[in-house]
Order: C-alpha cells, then sequence, then structure tokens
C-alpha cells in the first residue's frame, strides 16, 4: 500500500463523520434543507459559495446531474453558504466529541493538528477547486474542528486528483460508478442508488464500457477493466503525493499512529457503515 493511501485511510474516516453522523443530518435538516442529499449536497458544495447545479456535478464528478438539480440551487434559496457551514460545523464538533471521546487528548491532538497543518499546506491548488475551497475557510479555534477541518482539505484534494485520474482515463461519472461496481468496489447497485443514475444511463455506460473492453457481453469486468481501474489508482495516489512528501515517511507514520485510535472509535461505534459508497475500508 502506498503511503498516500494508508494516509487517505486514516484521514477519510475522521472526516466522513459529516456525511454519516446524525448530529449533521439533524442539524442541516433543522435549517430547512429537505432530505439527506439537499443536505450533503449544501454541505459540502457550501465553501464554494452558492453554486449552481452544474459546478457541483463538475467537481462531486460521480453523481448524475439529475440528483444534483434536486437540492442545488434551491439549497441556497433556504438557507445561504455561510448558515450551512456554521451548522455544519457545529454538528461535526459534537459529532467528533461523542464518537472519538478521549482517542484524542490534549498533546495527541495538539501533535495531530500540527501534522495535518503540514500536509494540508502541501496540497496543490491548481485543478483541485474543492480542496482549495475548504482551504480557503478560517481556521477553526477549536483543536478537533480544526483538525476536520484539515481532513477535509486533504481528503478534497485527494479526491480532486482522483477526478482527474477518471478524465484521463475516459470515464464520466456514470462509468465510473459503472466500473467500481464491476470491480466490487462495493455491494452490486450501491452506486447507482447512491449516486442517483437512471437504469437507462446505467445501461449506457455499461455498453459503452464493453465496448472499450472494460466489460465483457455479460458485464464482468476485463482483464483490460482491472488494468484500468489500477492505473487509475496509481494515478490517484501519484497525484496525493504532496501531502506525504512534506511530511515524509515518518511524519505520515507518526499521523497515522496518531489518529488510529479516533479511527478505531469512529470505526468500532458504527458512526461509519462498511461497506459504503465512499469504498473506504477500515484502515489495517
Amino acid at each position: 500500500m502506498t503511503a498516500a493511501r494508508r494516509l487517505w485511510q486514516h484521514i477519510e474516516p475522521v472526516h466522513a463523520v459529516t456525511y454519516f453522523a446524525p448530529e449533521v443530518e439533524g442539524a442541516l435538516a433543522a435549517l430547512g434543507l429537505r432530505g439527506f442529499w439537499m443536505g450533503y449536497f449544501a454541505a459540502r458544495a457550501a465553501p464554494m459559495g452558492e453554486v449552481t447545479a452544474e459546478v457541483v456535478t463538475a467537481t462531486f464528478f460521480g453523481f448524475s446531474p439529475s440528483r444534483t438539480h434536486r437540492a442545488i440551487p434551491d439549497a441556497w434559496s433556504i438557507a445561504p453558504p455561510a448558515a450551512v457551514l456554521a451548522a455544519r460545523d457545529a454538528a461535526v464538533l459534537v459529532a467528533l466529541r461523542s464518537s472519538v471521546g478521549g482517542a484524542l487528548d490534549g498533546d495527541r491532538l495538539g501533535r495531530a493538528v500540527a501534522l495535518a497543518e503540514e500536509a494540508a499546506g502541501a496540497c496543490e491548488r491548481a485543478g483541485r477547486p474543492l480542496a482549495a475551497a475548504h482551504a480557503e475557510l478560517p481556521p477553526a479555534d477549536d483543536p478537533l474542528l480544526r483538525l476536520w477541518q484539515l481532513t477535509a482539505v486533504l481528503r478534497e484534494h485527494r479526491g480532486d486528483g482522483h477526478n482527474v485520474a477518471l478524465v484521463v482515463a475516459g470515464l464520466d461519472g456514470c462509468s465510473a460508478n459503472v466500473l467500481a461496481d464491476a470491480a466490487g468496489v462495493v455491494p452490486p447497485g450501491v452506486q447507482q442508488r447512491s449516486r442517483g443514475w437512471s437504469d437507462d444511463d446505467w445501461a449506457a455506460a455499461r455498453d459503452h464500457l464493453t465496448a472499450r473492453g472494460v466489460l465483457d457481453a455479460s458485464g464482468e469486468i476485463t482483464a483490460a477493466g482491472r488494468a484500468l481501474r489500477d492505473e487509475v489508482e496509481a494515478t490517484t495516489d501519484r497525484l496525493a503525493e504532496g501531502p506525504v512528501t512534506a511530511l515524509g515517511a515518518g511524519g505520515v507514520d507518526e499521523l497515522c499512529g496518531l489518529l488510529r485510535p479516533a479511527v478505531d472509535a469512529i470505526v468500532g461505534g458504527g458512526t461509519i457503515p462498511f461497506p459504503n459508497p465512499i469504498g473506504l475500508t477500515p484502515p489495517t
């Protein structure tokens, strides 16, 4: 496993509390945002301001435009980005304190923040819109919330790079999900349902991938398809090397070690479901 992927496995569970913790969903619903997906799109996009559905579709990449348009721009007429961010951050802090407990004490937390600051500071912003938007947010005074903000920068930096890798590989949002489904990253059907693709969209993407030799006639992934997916993942890791280089091998080991008790508490407490549409597995 590359150092970049190992770092992601320890950053992502801390960050993903924002997507799965009931405290966050409840706080966004209290603003009037309707349903999980409106809250999700609004909270994740809010650092970019009142962007259009087209911008959200482009930057989030894997979602059906129809799903994005059901949430954006209506969300901004209900709650402006500043209100969404305030509610999200307050709820994330409550959720983290509840799920992490004493796993991050004062000294451990302070050192983790310092290392995460160094790693996030090395994130390239060019071509990384979501990472850049999160990096521009005012730093939180609370160290636990600040750590979460930094995990957001790091994971969006990796995610932005992953989208670049998919585009270079000739994959659009739907075909990328079809390939992930065929590769067994998540149980069958999860990606189509969670990303909002219609049966017609899904079938067209499968036909396209079959014509490329990525899938066989029965929809199973081929050797060429596995090679393509491996290439995408390798490119994603390479594009996420900046923070790893800044920390060095020792820094990556130290940050992962500092975060591991918190990650274990989050995973063990059931905050994040496994399997999940993110494709995250518990760190080894």
